[in-house]
């Protein structure tokens, strides 16, 4: 996506018509108008593909190394009876601290995020025998193939 707007704003430098870059890139004559007015307000950087920001974290980057430290420790730890970590504990243990409340998939995406723990796939375990054959109930009749 990115490299066709920069191909569309060298278009548009070299004199195309807003609507011939539409037709040539196949976008609307909208979008190519938008990025025409991007190009022309802040120069060919603005076409460039930018990470949206997202909402900021509610922990702060002390809270966060916190955080990696009382996972290191452990959950029992953190006041919890068995030695493994779920997101759910994690995410408690997050709101037992510092009072922040996340849901356990976010919990378990900061995991990750923070280098604490790998994405688990699930496992399949590959069976011994794929396929088996049975003979059919019933006696077929012999085809024979007719060899020209």
């Amino acid at each position: 996506m990115e490299s066709r707007r920069l191909l569309a704003a060298q278009d548009l430098q070299t004199g195309l018509s807003q609507s011939q870059v539409a037709r040539k890139f196949g976008v609307s004559r909208t979008t190519a108008s938008r990025w025409n007015h991007r190009l022309s307000g802040n120069g060919v950087e603005s076409l460039r593909k930018r990470r949206a920001p997202g909402r900021p974290s509610r922990l702060t980057a002390d809270q966060l190394k916190t955080l990696a430290e009382i996972y290191r420790a452990g959950p029992r730890a953190a006041g919890f009876e068995t030695g493994r970590w779920t997101t759910s504990r994690f995410a408690d243990a997050i709101f037992a601290h510092f009072g922040v409340r996340y849901d356990p998939d976010h919990a378990g995406r900061m995991m990750h995020r923070l280098g604490l723990r790998e994405r688990r796939r699930s496992r399949r375990v590959a069976p011994d025998v794929l396929y088996t054959f049975a003979a059919p109930a019933v006696d077929l009749p012999e085809v024979q193939a007719d060899v020209a």
